[in-house]
């Protein structure tokens, strides 16, 4: 058995003047490549990722759909849940 997953993250600066988007693939529980907004780019973390991040970052239409996370899922689910947090 193996495991393979994927964990997006949103980090948030005053409200959403500031907006992180970081994905983080991993396989058996060591990340192996990364997208993080702030780099506009995937990027490996081990050598297992290389192929990966370099083929992601090929793809135009992946690189896009990924960039658009930041508005897509981030900002908009901050608007959604902003009311039920405390700030």
């Amino acid at each position: 058995d193996f495991v393979h997953q994927f964990k997006g993250r949103c980090y948030f600066t005053n409200g959403t003047e500031r907006v992180r988007h970081v994905t983080r693939y991993i396989y058996n529980r060591e990340e192996y490549a990364r997208f993080d907004s702030d780099w506009d780019e995937y990027r490996a973390v081990t050598p297992l990722g290389r192929r990966s991040a370099e083929y992601w970052n090929s793809q135009e239409d992946i690189l896009e759909q990924t960039r658009a996370e930041v508005d897509r899922v981030c900002r908009h689910n901050y608007r959604v849940y902003a009311p039920f947090t405390w700030q």
